[in-house]
């Protein structure tokens, strides 16, 4: 089922979401339902927080960057209670414009360390810890950060963030545009 994004200014978005149990009820489907919303929006990844629940769940499709980066061919995982627990600080880091799907029609350059170690579990609660570098460190960085609250803007200079204020300010308010189901802000 294609469940809406939440949008920038969700009270979801800013909370510090929590890691489950193997008992968590229909997690199979939820994590069914998470590709299904995240492939319907064109998102190389998905945070649990984005469809409104404040549990530690990502998914990530790196597949259809394959025809340039050959080593994500066939990359679709999930990622329970994921954490990142140490960043290489020797690795160098690298600037690339980012987007969100909880903040459509905003992109900006976000600078992240190049190389990380994550542990989480698997869609069947097998443990794993493991050194990850490149686009996918990225991309987990990125929807890491909505497990702990954050959000690209939040890693924009100063400068930026000013300067994309009032469509930030606006898309609190439901204007802004976008293919996909969400759920904005109801005041």
């Amino acid at each position: 089922m294609i469940l809406p994004i939440y949008i920038y200014g969700q009270p979801v978005l800013r909370k510090v979401a929590q890691d489950i149990t193997p008992a968590y009820e229909n997690l199979q489907q939820l994590i069914a339902d998470m590709f299904e919303t995240m492939d319907a929006s064109d998102g190389v990844g998905l945070a649990a927080p984005q469809i409104g629940k404040s549990i530690r769940v990502v998914v990530i499709d790196l597949n259809v960057l394959s025809d340039e980066l050959p080593e994500y061919k066939d990359f679709r995982r999930a990622y329970i209670n994921p954490h990142i627990i140490e960043i290489d600080e020797d690795s160098p880091v690298s600037t690339m414009e980012e987007g969100c799907l909880s903040i459509p029609g905003i992109h900006e350059s976000v600078t992240r360390h190049t190389r990380i170690r994550v542990q989480y579990m698997d869609s069947d609660f097998q443990p794993h810890d493991e050194w990850v570098e490149g686009y996918l460190a990225r991309v987990m960085q990125h929807e890491f950060d909505h497990l702990e609250g954050k959000m690209f803007v939040d890693r924009v200079s100063p400068f930026r963030k000013q300067l994309i204020k009032n469509k930030l300010k606006a898309m609190t308010q439901g204007k802004y545009e976008c293919h996909y189901r969400t759920k904005p802000v109801r005041k």
